[in-house]
């Protein structure tokens, strides 16, 4: 195992799973089930915490680029007074069909609001597309 900012043998999934402890009870089984999800898609799939919240980047090779573009990065919870959102900073690029994604910011995000567990379940196949077609686009 990797030796994480917490000691030898701790990992960003550990660093997610003690953040997740702090949260709102109310938000745990929402988030636990976009988490399970996002991180089904694929292998080359990881989490940690970033911007004070769980994230999930790809972790295969990719061709060098400026850090500032946050290429790496798929999706960002935004856990703010009870509400559960996941950005995408680099969402506008995604083909979704489903029209899951929302919002048209100019920096090329996009967002996914969850009102709760049922609302997950029903976004759910819609939410694997979209991670698959952005994992599709990585410039390895």
């Amino acid at each position: 195992m990797a030796a994480g900012k917490n000691g030898p043998g701790f990992t960003s999934t550990d660093e997610v799973n003690q953040h997740m402890q702090k949260l709102e009870p109310s938000l745990v089984k929402v988030v636990e089930a976009i988490r399970q999800c996002i991180l089904s898609v694929s292998n080359e799939i990881g989490e940690r915490i970033k911007w004070n919240n769980p994230s999930f980047y790809y972790t295969g090779e990719m061709k060098p680029f400026d850090p500032k573009e946050y290429k790496r990065e798929i999706a960002v919870f935004n856990l703010f007074k009870g509400r559960v959102m996941l950005v995408f900073p680099s969402g506008a690029k995604v083909k979704d069909a489903a029209g899951l994604l929302e919002g048209d910011y100019k920096d090329g995000r996009r967002v996914v609001v969850f009102k709760g567990f049922e609302e997950v379940k029903q976004k759910e196949a819609a939410l694997r597309v979209v991670v698959a077609e952005w994992l599709a686009l990585v410039e390895k």
